[in-house]
């Protein structure tokens, strides 16, 4: 593919499946100066989506998406991928010198392997961001990272990509897709499920506004986690309070049963890290893990 400076020639953009991800992805893309000509949309949310984010494009079917298109978004979710993926080539759809890219964190390139057979140049390009549908969307890949992996030879083009759409690529080779998309996913989906646990359990102690009360105390410590990693930590565990650690495990047993399970695992793990790192004396973990063991 020719390219102008270092970066993508000017390309026609096509969207399969123009939902909160895809239509930002289009939108970031035509901001970069490319052009999106075609998206499938069946849901009135897609329509909606292509309306307001993708003006230029035209509603047609994956396959004359395809057709009208240089670089073809696969916006769709993880596990529909394969099956668009192979349908695209059964039905031969023109891939020869298209660049076919996808936004899953879970794969790499490879899931792209039967359009790859059939000529198409195969990215993987994944947004480390959440994306809510909103408007601001698109503002926020300006301060994001994406996962890029892709063949060798294709790395610069898929790199050029990322920062045209405003944001910085992070190199990820195909071996190890999957354990990056487990550590996001891990972080961001159980911080999630995480701060609703808590501000479910002060409620239940009767603090009126528990997100007014969480903001500071978690903003901080999530920023010394991404400052100082394990050496953030404050608290009982690491202070080795056994006796601290099993009042709230009775109290939760009390008023939250389904929140034991999960405080203890990660009480452990906390542990864990915190020996590992030197951090939580012998005797303390000691009397600790024995208190989470019963």
């Amino acid at each position: 593919m020719e390219t102008t400076r270092g970066r993508p020639a000017r390309l026609r953009v096509g969207v399969i499946g123009p939902g909160r991800v895809g239509s930002v992805l289009g939108q970031a893309l035509g901001r970069a100066g490319h052009k999106v000509v075609a998206a499938t949309a069946v849901s009135d949310t897609s329509k909606a989506n292509v309306d307001s984010r993708l003006p230029t494009a035209r509603i047609l079917d994956a396959s004359e998406v395809v057709g009208a298109s240089d670089l073809v978004l696969l916006t769709v979710p993880d596990d529909a991928l394969p099956d668009l993926v192979e349908g695209l080539a059964a039905t031969g759809a023109e891939l020869r010198g298209k660049l076919l890219v996808h936004a899953s964190g879970a794969h790499g390139y490879g899931i792209l392997a039967p359009a790859t057979i059939a000529g198409a140049l195969p990215l993987a390009l994944h947004p480390a961001m959440t994306f809510t549908g909103r408007d601001e969307d698109v503002e926020r890949l300006a301060n994001c990272a994406f996962g890029v992996t892709a063949p060798d030879q294709l790395r610069p083009i898929a790199e050029a990509l990322v920062v045209e759409m405003g944001a910085e690529p992070v190199w990820i080779t195909e071996d190890k897709r999957t354990l990056y998309h487990a550590a996001l996913a891990g972080g961001a989906n159980h911080l999630v499920t995480l701060v609703a646990d808590s501000a479910s359990l002060l409620a239940a102690a009767g603090v009126p506004e528990p997100g007014r009360m969480l903001a500071p105390m978690l903003s901080a410590a999530l920023d010394n986690a991404l400052r100082l990693g394990i050496h953030g930590l404050s608290g009982p565990v690491l202070r080795g309070d056994a006796g601290t650690v099993a009042g709230h495990i009775e109290q939760l047993r009390e008023n939250a049963p389904e929140s034991v399970a999960s405080y203890v695992e990660l009480a452990r793990l906390t542990a864990d890290r915190a020996i590992n790192a030197g951090m939580l004396d012998p005797a303390d973990a000691a009397r600790l893990l024995d208190v989470l063991r019963r």
